[in-house]
């Protein structure tokens, strides 16, 4: 039937492939990211999102059961990179300045060079809800790994008093998601290395930041981290660190 593009088992696909990724779980999801994060969460429907993918509304349940998990999918992809990778930083014999310097950098890549601005979803009010709840405590555990890699800088540099600093790296790299926002109205972005040397420097922290620069690619070379998503994987990361 001309139009129609068969992509496998059950019904036949009503358009060729229109969307980067290899299944067409991948395309759904990229669908659903550019149509929330600029049509609106609650504006948008399943049918949209299968209009957008050249699918039909039933095959896209195939995939996923409603939008919620839709959401669900593309939120953990924000945050779950990072929170492995942190994870995995925390018995390396490195120093916590440059744990901290490693995680804000790849943190702040993946949120910058993501095809969508995922963070801006996280203002939903449908987070709130109880189908969220994982979500939010995986945002919750990466916020206290930043934590505690700030506290461990702040004990370092003798000032273990400034608790609430310590808050504060966390914070800023989220700052890319409204910088990125503000980007549409020709606000320039900072770059992932200009945020995780501030995330230091905001601790107090005033040394050299080139061979904190050099070690932390080292780390993101070496960790096993999950796949991180766009141009923030960790092969890209590394190489735009030590050019």
């Amino acid at each position: 039937m001309e139009g129609v593009t068969n992509a496998g088992p059950g019904r036949p696909r009503l358009t060729a492939r229109r969307r980067p990724g290899g299944t067409a779980r991948a395309e759904i999801l990229d669908a659903a990211a550019e149509l929330f994060t600029t049509r609106g969460f609650a504006a948008t429907s399943t049918r949209h999102i299968a209009e957008a993918v050249g699918m039909r509304q039933a095959s896209l349940y195939n995939h996923f059961a409603t939008k919620d998990d839709i959401l669900v999918a593309l939120l953990a992809d924000t945050v779950t990179p990072a929170l492995d990778f942190a994870e995995n930083l925390r018995p390396l014999d490195a120093s916590p300045e440059v744990k901290l310097y490693a995680l804000s950098y790849l943190d702040a890549a993946q949120l910058i060079t993501g095809r969508w601005n995922l963070g801006v979803l996280y203002l939903l009010p449908e987070l709130r809800s109880d189908r969220f709840m994982s979500f939010r405590a995986d945002r919750d555990r990466l916020r206290e790994q930043y934590r505690a890699l700030a506290q461990a800088v702040l004990d370092a540099l003798g000032d273990p008093a400034s608790t609430q600093l310590a808050e504060l790296p966390f914070r800023l790299v989220e700052s890319v998601i409204s910088a990125r926002a503000d980007a549409l109205e020709g606000t320039p972005i900072p770059d992932a290395a200009v945020i995780a040397g501030s995330a230091l420097r905001i601790l107090g922290w005033r040394q050299d930041l080139d061979p904190i620069h050099t070690e932390a690619a080292e780390l993101i070379a070496n960790a096993e981290t999950s796949t991180l998503s766009g141009a923030a994987s960790a092969p890209d990361n590394v190489d735009a660190m030590k050019t």
